[in-house]
């Protein structure tokens, strides 16, 4: 007879509701009934051993934690700056935001035992300074100029100088293979902290909206303001209650990443047709949308041309969406599918990982905490190191 597993049952449940699932879809993950999760829930009856470690990889919990005599304090909510009606968060979410936090604490422990200064940038800023002012320090300690991008990837350009100052920046579109993270539902968050801010991108995304998304989260690190955020969509801007830290963050990103000063000095003729909106566009690595929002609030374009032009723009991003998808099929088939390993350098974020590794090859952590905090196993770290700085 398989052995019991004395689990305390308001932890059980706990661990339960917090993965955000119902007893029925706990219950299929593990091959039982939704009676007997509720019955093992109540203290009718107890779990095999076997079957409490299954819950635990379910519900992303370590094992041991079943066995604790009370419900354990748990990682604070991160507030909710999305627009009220968003939809609620999901397990996929629930997950990375947990396995985030898990991340920032660890780091954040290992520097303070490493008495590592503070960041400054962190929360020096609040709302009652001009979201440019925030654009204009960001740009000034990241070292990035808008108009004079190095490469033809502005959005690694970002990430690098992000993480070259101390930043965390994780990107990832799935838990695993069958829970995804919907961009609809979360597009990215912050986690404010003067030893170890962290920046998490859905990167469901496209490269232009995910550059947006990180810029926007810069923004909230700048006003200490930890938190979930969705795009806003500038045309509801004034019909739809908008939180004021969502809003102050969108012109922040839009101001560091459309500089007023270089916008007014393009020759106006390139915001004449779609062909020169696209160029300009492609040149600060924003999408079509987000520059032609900011060359109306700029008054660089008037109303009308602006309507003429999205609506140009919609129906060339269908098209481009199309074809987009095809590319990505055909890559797909060409290459076999991503690099495990440069998936998870950018769900855990360069520094981090190397962060992790040389705490590892230091011997300051032991083999199952390092691959817990990698998601990868210890045989294959060299493989991961690997993929560190491609």
């Amino acid at each position: 007879m398989a052995e019991k597993a004395f689990v305390t049952p308001e932890v059980l449940r706990w661990a339960r509701k917090t993965a955000k699932m119902n007893e029925q879809t706990a219950a299929e993950k593990i091959s039982v009934s939704a009676e007997k999760i509720r019955e093992w829930e109540m203290g009718l009856g107890q779990p095999t051993i076997k079957q409490a470690q299954k819950l635990a990889k379910v519900y992303r919990r370590p094992f041991a934690l079943f066995f604790l005599p009370e419900v354990p304090t748990d990682f604070k909510p991160l507030e909710d700056f999305r627009k009220s009606g968003s939809k609620d968060l999901t397990t996929s979410a629930i997950f990375i935001i947990r396995e985030i936090q898990q991340k920032q604490a660890w780091a954040r422990e290992s520097y303070l035992n490493d008495m590592k200064k503070p960041l400054p940038y962190i929360g020096s800023y609040s709302l009652g300074n001009r979201p440019q002012e925030v654009a204009d320090d960001i740009l000034k300690v990241l070292g990035i100029n808008p108009e004079h991008y190095i490469s033809e990837n502005p959005l690694k350009e970002w990430i690098d100088a992000a993480e070259t100052n101390g930043i965390f920046i994780a990107r990832t579109s799935y838990i695993h293979s069958r829970l995804l993270i919907d961009a609809d539902e979360l597009q990215g968050f912050a986690l404010a902290d003067h030893l170890a801010p962290f920046v998490f991108i859905n990167s469901e995304d496209w490269n232009t909206a995910q550059l947006f998304t990180l810029v926007h989260e810069l923004a909230h690190l700048w006003i200490a303001a930890s938190g979930i955020s969705n795009a806003i969509d500038y045309e509801q801007v004034n019909a739809i209650k908008y939180h004021p830290v969502e809003v102050f963050c969108n012109e922040a990103a839009a101001s560091a990443l459309m500089p007023s000063k270089i916008l007014l000095s393009e020759n106006k003729s390139a915001f004449d047709d779609l062909k020169g909106i696209s160029s300009v566009s492609k040149k600060y690595g924003v999408s079509q949308f987000a520059l032609l929002v900011r060359l109306l609030n700029l008054k660089i374009i008037s109303n009308n041309n602006y309507v003429n032009l999205k609506q140009q723009a919609e129906a060339a991003y269908n098209n481009y969406l199309v074809k987009e998808e095809e590319k990505r099929a055909k890559q797909k088939a060409k290459e076999g599918g991503p690099n495990y390993y440069l998936l998870q350098r950018n769900r855990n974020s360069r520094l981090f990982t190397q962060a992790v590794l040389d705490a590892f090859r230091g011997g300051n952590i032991n083999p199952t905490l390092a691959s817990d905090l990698l998601n990868v196993r210890v045989t294959k770290f060299q493989k991961l190191e690997a993929q560190l700085y491609k």
